[in-house]
């Protein structure tokens, strides 16, 4: 089986945390929480919302290169009015989760994947590389430097997020010529606080989040601000999500942040296939890798939403869930359209959704081997 360029990269691996640590190193004088002011933000957690006390921050500069690596308070910074990403949205993220495993050791998931990606996006969006060791050199002096944000509640995590934007001040339409790379954490109580409860979809057939060539394939803030609209609209509703379609309104592609998997009664799990206007994610990534460790028949390919319809009517599709860092597994409970109102499967999380999450998750929290290689420890 061909790897594609993401996935040829984070198989490699990286160089383990120590041998990166120091090239972050704290700015004197960083002033942090006192315990029990820690304690009382981190009481009644939410998804991004609280923030850590330090920031990672490295700066390139088109004659230079990358510099200036540093850790900092994390707080509101100087940025000119005139900067470029506030204009042209010149701007590329990443997200990974930070967790704290049952001996205290701090680990992450998967982080050279992420580094991979994030280099992706940075060239669709014609912003600079950054290395796998500087990337990892973020984390791991960042997560050190802040190892007591990390939660030991079951279920919680330090959510982890870099994002490369540009920070010169200029009104042209040209690519910076000086780019900011930064990394924060925020501390995250468990996703689905109220149970793992199914979703409900509307699928939309009025906006499409991309088109082939475009910037679907990359993790860029555009892509986000484009899906704000469609998802008010489905909440208006009554729904909790929107899916969309290729530009022919023929096939599905992908949740505004979640890529999306079809289970069929017969055992085989499809998932829409990769092509070029499709995030390329971690979890699907490894949720495809962990069904066919057992066996299990996993399809990438285009998936007709007027073949789906139907096989959800006939009892054919048994199952459908979403996946991404945030939430890492979301049972769908129900999915609609323009001419459809389908409930999926009994409208409760079905077997390979609920034990998929279960495996995925007990990896990441160190209670099943790690038997691919996939976690990293950081502190």
């Amino acid at each position: 089986m061909t790897l594609t360029p993401i996935e040829q990269i984070a198989a490699q691996g990286g160089p383990a945390a120590d041998e990166v640590s120091g090239r972050f190193p704290v700015v004197v004088g960083v002033e942090t929480k006192p315990a029990a002011e820690r304690d009382h933000l981190m009481a009644d957690l939410r998804f991004g919302e609280v923030f850590s006390d330090h920031m990672a921050r490295a700066v390139w500069r088109a004659d230079s290169g990358w510099g200036e690596r540093r850790l900092e308070a994390y707080g509101p910074k100087a940025m000119a009015p005139g900067a470029s990403v506030l204009h042209y949205g010149q701007e590329v993220f990443e997200g990974l989760k930070a967790y704290r495993h049952a001996d205290g050791s701090v680990w992450t998931f998967r982080p050279t994947w992420n580094a991979a990606r994030l280099n992706a996006s940075a060239r669709r969006l014609a912003l600079p590389e950054l290395s796998v060791e500087d990337f990892l050199a973020s984390l791991v002096d960042l997560v050190r430097a802040d190892v007591e944000w990390v939660p030991s509640e079951e279920g919680s995590t330090l959510y982890l997020r870099p994002f490369l934007y540009a920070s010169e001040s200029f009104l042209g339409v040209r690519a910076a010529r000086t780019v900011t790379y930064d990394l924060i954490a925020s501390p995250c109580g468990p996703y689905f606080k109220g149970g793992f409860h199914p979703v409900s979809i509307w699928v939309t057939d009025e906006y499409h989040r991309a088109a082939v060539g475009g910037t679907g394939a990359a993790k860029t803030s555009g892509n986000y601000a484009a899906s704000l609209l469609p998802q008010l609209e489905a909440a208006e509703r009554g729904f909790d999500q929107v899916c969309y379609l290729d530009s022919t309104n023929t096939h599905l592609e992908e949740l505004g942040g979640m890529n999306v998997f079809v289970v069929a009664r017969d055992g085989v799990v499809r998932t829409p296939a990769l092509t070029g206007t499709i995030l390329e994610g971690c979890t699907r990534n490894s949720i495809i890798q962990l069904l066919r460790d057992r066996s299990v028949d996993v399809h990438e390919e285009h998936i007709a939403l007027d073949w789906l319809v139907e096989a959800l009517r006939s009892g054919e599709v048994t199952e459908m869930f979403a996946c991404g860092t945030a939430a890492v597994v979301t049972a769908i409970g129900r999915l609609a359209g323009r001419g459809f109102d389908e409930q999926v499967g009994a409208g409760e999380p079905g077997e390979v959704t609920q034990s998929i999450y279960d495996e995925l998750t007990s990896i990441q929290l160190g209670k099943l081997p790690d038997r691919h290689g996939w976690l990293y420890r950081l502190a």
